[in-house]
């Protein structure tokens, strides 16, 4: 699992303008291994699909993986006879290899793939990308265990399927339904920071993708699909399963060690620049007091637990010292990852050591609570000394919250949006794929850094003229009317009221 960090979050979501023609708005990717009996037909199909029912410029990718037959000449053949259609081969099996690749040298703002089978019915294509174009979603899922979704398939299939993505929910937490259809898409700002993080190269690539875009807080968007099983296919159920269950246990080792900086893949708030006028505005307020209140319960019962243990060979003040000093490093070590969403090794020294000025304070209060006690009753009895503590202990929890979240763990975002940034630009000529075989990748690849929150005006350079862009919904004075944008279609025929599409 990559574990390079870099600050900074990724940009607000925005709906893509109306570009260029010449502009490929979709780039599907279609990774093969040895189809050459497929692939054309695959390729035609779906060609004639976007031709006849999709509003925006596309390109058809084939993606080569190492093809030991006639599949690469197949590819070139298609590559020249359709202007949408490009093809490059890589040298090393894995189609996560592939779409990562691909992917990462592509101009395109949204990229998908699917399987040369076809099996998922390409009336969803358009509903899955549309919440991406839209700004909506940042990635999106055919999923064929929605209660809607038509399939048609073996049992065996079908129990493998369910199994897999039940040890997903029950191992991982994810909430997404289906994880190995073979049918998805990804914003590109979304893919340049998310890709970098994912490190298997083989069939588990999609699962690893969507979990580490679920633990970021990225929104998935899933589309019901019709799906029909191929019986040709030649995955190997066996292999592929066995490589599945190695990488959920890597996932989740790296999860649960906070290895993964998954702080560079958050959105702000309401991707609204009007929220981001709200100043002084507590980010996460509600759910960092549950979360404390959890850890502060489950602290309190072991400081009590631990206070009883020593109280039995030493007295109460050192029984109490000795108490809250084990618990309150447990407690600042459990508040950082799970309270405040601090990842990482990072700062743990420096946390700890203000975690325990934080312990003096209700070391101070708690021993200053049994001083009272002891001055008031010369023998208290040890229930009485346990509600005095719990009530001392119950004013430092109040206490440690506030100094936990203004001090030890304090939102930074504002100091981040104080630096210059860097407006991501979108370069709109088409990648150049050389007729023997694309090979950018002569080089190791290179993790993107993070991207920049784009202002809400942009100037944009066209054609030697100064446009100014504004965001779907926002007049040229600043007022904000209806948000759907009306884009000009790509070919004639679009608009054609005699469409049935």
């Amino acid at each position: 699992m990559r574990t390079d960090s870099s600050p900074g979050t990724l940009p607000a979501r925005e709906h893509l303008p109306a570009g260029n023609a010449g502009t490929p708005v979709l780039d599907v990717v279609i990774p093969v291994y040895n189809e050459e009996k497929d692939l054309g037909p695959c390729v035609r199909r779906l060609h004639e699909h976007l031709k006849q029912t999709f509003p925006y410029a596309y390109r058809i990718t084939v993606a080569d993986n190492a093809s030991t037959d006639t599949t690469p000449q197949v590819a070139r053949r298609l590559e020249a006879e359709i202007a949408e259609v490009k093809s490059f081969r890589l040298e090393q099996k894995g189609r996560g290899r592939a779409l990562r690749t691909v992917w990462s040298a592509s101009d395109a703002p949204i990229l998908a793939y699917m399987d040369v089978d076809l099996s998922t019915d390409l009336n969803a294509l358009l509903p899955l990308v549309a919440p991406l174009i839209s700004g909506h979603s940042d990635l999106a899922i055919g999923s064929r265990l929605a209660r809607s979704s038509r399939v048609v398939r073996g049992a065996k299939r079908e129990f493998i399927s369910r199994s897999y993505n039940l040890i997903l929910r029950g191992s991982l937490q994810a909430r997404f339904s289906d994880a190995q259809c073979g049918f998805k898409a990804i914003r590109r700002d979304v893919a340049q920071v998310l890709l970098p993080l994912v490190e298997d190269t083989g069939w588990f690539f999609d699962t690893e993708m969507l979990v580490l875009a679920e633990r970021a807080g990225l929104r998935i968007h899933e589309v019901p699909v019709d799906w029909v099983d191929d019986p040709d296919s030649t995955v190997h159920i066996v292999k592929t399963a066995t490589d599945d269950l190695k990488g959920v246990w890597r996932v989740g080792k790296a999860l649960t060690t906070g290895s993964l900086p998954l702080d560079r893949l958050t959105r702000p708030f309401g991707d609204d620049p009007r929220d981001r006028d709200i100043q002084d505005v507590p980010k996460g307020l509600a759910r960092q007091l549950v979360g404390f209140c959890v850890v502060g319960g489950l602290s309190t019962l072991f400081y009590l637990l631990l206070y009883s243990v020593f109280r039995e060979f030493s007295g109460s003040q050192l029984a109490n010292a000795l108490a809250l000093l084990v618990s309150a490093v447990a407690n600042t070590a459990a508040n950082r990852r799970l309270t405040f969403g601090v990842r990482g090794r990072g700062g743990a020294v420096r946390h700890q050591a203000q975690g325990l000025v934080v312990f003096g304070i209700g070391l101070a209060l708690t021993s200053g609570s049994l001083a009272a006690l002891n001055a008031a009753s010369s023998h208290p009895a040890h229930s009485t000394e346990l509600a005095v503590l719990i009530a001392a202990n119950l004013a430092a929890t109040v206490l440690r919250f506030l100094l936990f979240r203004a001090w030890v763990f304090p939102d930074r975002d504002g100091a981040a949006g104080d630096e210059s940034t860097v407006v991501a630009t979108h370069n709109p000529s088409s990648p150049t794929y050389p007729t023997g075989g694309f090979r950018p990748y002569q080089q190791p690849y290179q993790p993107q850094g993070p991207l920049p929150q784009r202002p809400a005006h942009q100037p944009h350079a066209q054609n030697g003229t100064t446009t100014t862009q504004f965001r779907a919904g926002e007049a040229a004075d600043g007022t904000w009317r209806d948000s759907t944008m009306r884009l000009q279609p790509v070919r004639p025929h679009d608009s054609d009221p005699g469409e049935t599409r």
